[in-house]
């Protein structure tokens, strides 16, 4: 297995785990009061949008040969890095 490959296959298995964690917030919304709710469902918002954005660079990152690929990667990591973040901090609010 190619680093390339492997390391995309890394960054894949973290985005299932953050995916699902998104999915449980947008699932916990629904239980939420109104007013709460409606800030709970654009934090779920922006969530979703960081992980396309991750799954993008993830995508180009893919499309980019075995020589190029490396260029891609500050990108992943950096999306990622945000991504992980702000689910981390949605699951010390939402555990409020």
């Amino acid at each position: 297995m190619s680093k390339k490959e492997a390391y995309k296959q890394k960054i894949e298995a973290e985005l299932e785990l953050a995916q699902a964690k998104v999915a449980e917030y947008k699932a916990k919304s629904k239980i939420y009061a109104a007013d709460v709710h409606i800030k709970y469902v654009e934090h779920v918002d922006e969530l979703e949008r960081m992980y396309d954005a991750t799954k993008a660079k993830l995508k180009e990152l893919d499309e980019a040969g075995e020589e190029k690929w490396e260029h891609f990667k500050d990108d992943v990591e950096s999306a990622w890095n945000a991504l992980s973040i702000a689910v981390k901090d949605a699951a010390e609010k939402f555990k409020k």
